[in-house]
C-alpha cells in the first residue's frame, strides 16, 4: 500500500477555514471519510492528487511532495468524483477511457487492449460506440471508475461514489471496489457503505474529530449529529 502524509496542513479559501492543521498518515488499504457537509471531507481527498492546493504545510504520497510532483502523483492517484458526469469527455464510452491513456507512452495495441479489458471488466463492452451520456447512473459511475482504472493507479480516491445512485446501483458499486486491488480511500455519508473497512476519519471543524474503527468512529459521528440536531 501507499504511504500518503499530511504534516501541519491548513487550508483557507480567502478568510474562511476549511482545514486546521491536519497531521495524518495514511497506509491502510480501505480508508473510509465521514463528516457533516463542509466540514472539510471533499477538501482533504483533493489535496492527495494535486486537485487542490495547501495553504501551509506539505501532503506527500510515497514520499512525493504533491505540490512539487503533481504530474507524477496523478499516475499513482486516481479520482473518482461523485458525479460521473464531471469526468465524460470523449463521444463514446470507447472513445472516455482511451482518453485517459493520453498521457501515458503506450503503443497503440497496448492502448487497445486495456481499454478493451476495462470494458469487459465492468459490463460496458456492448455500449463502447454509444454516446456515454445515454449510460445509467450505475453504468456512468463505472466508466468512471473504468477511466481511472485504465492508468493502473496504486490509490482510488472516490468521492460520494454512490451520493447519485439507487440501492440496486449502491450495491453494484460496492462489490465492484471490494475487488479492487489498490488502495482505496472513499468519502461517504452512505454509513453502511463503509462497514469492513480498516479504517474511517471522521472530520468535524475543520479537524479530525475521530480516528478509528468503522464501529467506532461512526458511533461517534452519530452521537455528534444528533447532539448538532438538538
Amino acid at each position: 500500500m501507499s504511504t500518503i502524509e499530511f504534516t501541519n496542513v491548513s487550508v483557507h479559501y480567502d478568510d474562511r477555514l476549511v482545514l486546521n492543521d491536519i497531521n495524518l498518515t495514511l497506509t491502510e488499504n480501505r480508508i473510509g471519510i465521514i463528516g457533516a457537509n463542509g466540514g472539510g471531507k471533499s477538501t482533504l481527498i483533493r489535496l492527495i492528487n494535486g486537485l487542490g492546493t495547501a495553504t501551509t504545510g506539505t501532503v506527500t504520497v510515497d514520499g512525493l511532495d504533491v505540490a512539487k510532483n503533481g504530474k507524477q502523483v496523478r499516475r499513482k492517484v486516481g479520482f473518482v468524483f461523485s458525479d460521473a458526469e464531471n469526468q465524460i469527455v470523449m463521444p463514446t464510452v470507447e472513445d472516455d477511457i482511451t482518453f485517459s491513456l493520453r498521457r501515458l507512452k503506450l503503443s497503440k495495441t497496448e492502448r487497445t487492449d486495456r481499454t478493451r479489458t476495462m470494458l469487459e471488466r465492468f459490463g460496458l463492452e456492448h455500449h463502447a460506440q454509444h454516446s456515454p451520456h445515454l449510460l445509467s447512473g450505475g453504468q456512468k459511475q463505472l466508466l468512471a471508475l473504468a477511466a481511472v482504472l485504465v492508468i493502473e493507479p496504486d490509490v482510488i480516491i472516490a468521492d460520494e461514489p454512490t451520493t447519485l445512485l439507487d440501492m440496486r446501483n449502491r450495491l453494484k458499486i460496492r462489490k465492484v471496489f471490494d475487488t479492487l486491488e489498490q488502495q482505496l480511500i472513499v468519502v461517504s455519508h452512505d454509513l453502511d457503505f463503509l462497514t469492513g473497512f480498516d479504517r474511517v476519519l471522521c472530520i468535524d471543524n475543520h479537524r479530525i474529530a475521530a480516528d478509528g474503527s468503522p464501529t467506532d468512529v461512526i458511533d461517534f459521528y452519530t452521537t455528534l449529529m444528533n447532539r448538532s440536531a438538538l
